[in-house]
Formats: structure tokens, C-alpha cells, sequence
């Protein structure tokens, strides 16, 4: 064989070895993605719970950091700094109030046949209220909590805003289409800037009232017939405004809308409810047992890969207390080894955890 191929082979195993290195450590590497997925969402909805009860001025990496049961050090693997992580909320929160919406959209047409622009408004307007209404904590974040929130947050701030404006601005056409006046006569894009800044204002007043008096909010979702009158009167004129004012409002015993039904736990927190740190040698010993049910400590121990027994031992019983397995074994009573095996809510917690 020649220098060269020589060289080429040793460069191809040397390549392969790589490779093979590469995908072990992906494969490794999984779980500590898991939990690093987790605590974030760990920690987001502890961030939401710390503004939602002191607002953003009082949000610190502390509160969050101890809200979430996590360490300084942990949360700042995951978030540059306190503004990074209230940025992360806003992004989550904005997404999920756009998704509710766009599914009422759709909805909507889907039940109705394609919707005229006051109609389309009409059902995204509803479920944003709603959206509020049932998750007061997320809305007062968006429309109040946001404008404190530094340069990155007010910037998707304003995207958010402009693109409701867009689809106000939608209306000289539906005027147009409904022969009211011609399309180059409809008023002019400021006129949709105004028309959502004024929608923007009243709810910002109804969440700060509550603020102020601590009590809940008013249904927002009672707004929404003068509202809708406000949003078409530029553009259908009083007539039409009018008869926004008279049309049926959504019932509060509505609000089990399928878009309500059907969206996930904002938190994202499969260990919602439990009081414990999630490390990633957590997570190997819940796929260790889920792998073998009945397995013993040495069992465990050896899948999961922790060499001290002791440790192992502690860990087990930890999980134990926190109702995530069970001992079906006999355990150090009469000599035989412990047999572990998840509990159902072990199981909803391994499964929301598996890579």
C-alpha cells in the first residue's frame, strides 16, 4: 500500500472513529438535553409566577432561581440573565396567545364557510379576550409587564402589535367589497394603528384596575361587543357599529372552547406539583426502572452508571417519598434485594422526560 493510501485509510478509520464518538456522546448527551429542556420550562413558569405576583421590576434570578427549586448556576446555564429569561416568557406566552387565536380563526371558517374580515376579527378578538380572561397572570405579562421589559421585549412587542394592525387595516377592503366607498378612499393605515392602540388601552386599564384592587378581573370577554363597535365603525360605518353592540355575547360557561381544551400546560412542567431538583442522574434512574421493572439497587445502580451505592440508596428513597416509584420488593427486612418499579405518576413523569 502506498504513502498515500496509507494516509487516506488512516484518515477514513480516523473519520469513522470521530463519527462513532459523535454519536455516542449524541446519544449520551439526550437526557441532559431533557433536563435542560425541563428546567427551562421549570424555570419560565416560576418566572411567570414571580411577575405575575411583583410585576417585572421585582423579578430577580434569585426569586426565579428559587421558585423553581433550581441553583443560580443551574438557571444561568440556561438564561444569559434576568432579561433573557423574562424575553423567553414574553416569546412563549406571545406564541401561545397567536396560536389560541389562529385556531379560533380557523375554526371559525371551518364551521362557517370563509369568514368576511368583521367575522375573522370578531373570532380572534373573542379568543384573545378569552385568553386573557383565563390566564390573567399571561395577559397582564403581554400588555403590561411588556412595556418595562427592555429593548428586546418591546421589539416583539411591536411586531405583535403591527401585525393586528395589518389585519385591521384589512377593513377599507371589506368596505370596499360591501360597496361603502372605494378602496382608495378607506382611511389610511393610522387610522388601524388607532383603532388597535385604543382596543390595547382599555385592557391595559382593566388588568392595571386589578392590580390596583386586587381583585380579579372583570370578564374581558364583556367587552367584546363595544369593542368590536370601535374596530368597525372607521370602516362599516355607525350602522354596522351598532349592530356589533347588539349581537349576542359569548357566555363565561363557553369558555371550555376547544382551543381552551386542547392547549397544553402553560408551565410545560412535567414535575409541576413535585418539590424536587431534576438532575440528569434523575432522569437515568426513572429509565433504569422504567427499562426493568422489579430492578434491584444494583440493577438500578449499574444502568443508571452511579458507582456509590450510597448514593444510589438515597436517591431511590428520595423518589420513593416523592411518589414517583415504589419498592415491590422485600427490601433490607428479610435479607432479599428491593425490586422498584414506577408508580403511574412515575410513569407520566419518565415518559414527558424521555429523549
Amino acid at each position: 500500500m502506498s504513502a498515500v493510501s496509507a494516509s487516506k485509510a488512516r484518515s477514513s478509520k480516523g473519520r469513522a472513529r470521530r463519527g462513532s464518538a459523535s454519536r455516542a456522546r449524541g446519544v449520551e448527551d439526550a437526557p441532559r438535553r431533557e433536563v435542560n429542556q425541563v428546567q427551562r420550562a421549570r424555570m419560565l413558569s416560576a418566572a411567570a409566577r414571580v411577575v405575575a405576583e411583583l410585576g417585572y421590576g421585582g423579578m430577580s434570578v434569585a426569586r426565579v432561581a428559587a421558585s423553581a427549586g433550581v441553583s443560580r448556576r443551574t438557571f444561568y446555564e440556561v438564561f444569559e440573565d434576568r432579561d433573557d429569561c423574562f424575553l423567553a416568557l414574553f416569546d412563549d406566552a406571545l406564541a401561545r396567545a397567536g396560536g389560541i387565536v389562529h385556531e379560533a380563526v380557523v375554526e371559525a371558517d371551518a364551521i362557517s364557510g370563509p369568514l368576511e374580515w368583521r367575522e375573522r376579527v370578531r373570532a380572534g378578538l373573542t379568543a384573545l379576550l378569552r385568553f386573557v380572561d383565563e390566564e390573567p397572570a399571561l395577559g397582564s405579562l403581554l400588555v403590561v409587564e411588556a412595556l418595562g421589559g427592555g429593548p428586546r421585549v418591546l421589539e416583539g412587542r411591536a411586531h405583535a402589535i403591527d401585525a393586528l394592525i395589518e389585519i385591521v387595516h384589512e377593513g377599507p377592503r371589506a368596505a370596499a367589497s360591501a360597496g361603502k366607498r372605494r378602496q382608495d378612499e378607506g382611511p389610511p393605515r393610522l387610522t388601524a394603528e388607532g383603532v388597535v392602540g385604543a382596543v390595547l388601552s382599555v385592557v391595559h386599564a382593566r388588568l392595571l384596575d386589578s392590580h390596583a384592587t386586587g381583585r380579579a378581573p372583570a370578564s374581558l370577554v364583556g367587552l367584546l361587543n363595544p369593542l368590536m363597535g370601535m374596530i368597525v365603525l372607521p370602516y362599516l360605518g355607525p350602522t354596522a357599529a351598532r349592530r356589533e353592540l347588539r349581537r349576542p355575547v359569548p357566555k363565561l360557561a363557553d369558555a371550555s372552547h376547544a382551543s381552551s381544551r386542547t392547549r397544553p400546560d402553560p408551565s410545560g412542567d412535567p414535575l409541576r406539583g413535585i418539590e424536587m431538583r431534576l438532575t440528569y442522574r434523575t432522569l437515568r434512574v426513572l429509565c433504569a426502572i422504567a427499562a426493568e421493572p422489579g430492578a434491584s439497587n444494583r440493577r438500578v445502580a449499574s444502568a443508571a452508571e452511579v458507582q456509590d451505592q450510597g448514593q444510589i440508596s438515597k436517591l431511590l428513597t428520595r423518589l420513593e417519598r416523592f411518589g414517583l416509584i415504589h419498592n415491590s420488593g422485600e427490601g433490607q427486612l428479610k435479607g432479599e434485594p428491593n425490586a422498584w418499579a414506577l408508580t403511574v405518576r412515575g410513569m407520566e413523569v419518565e415518559q414527558a422526560l424521555r429523549p
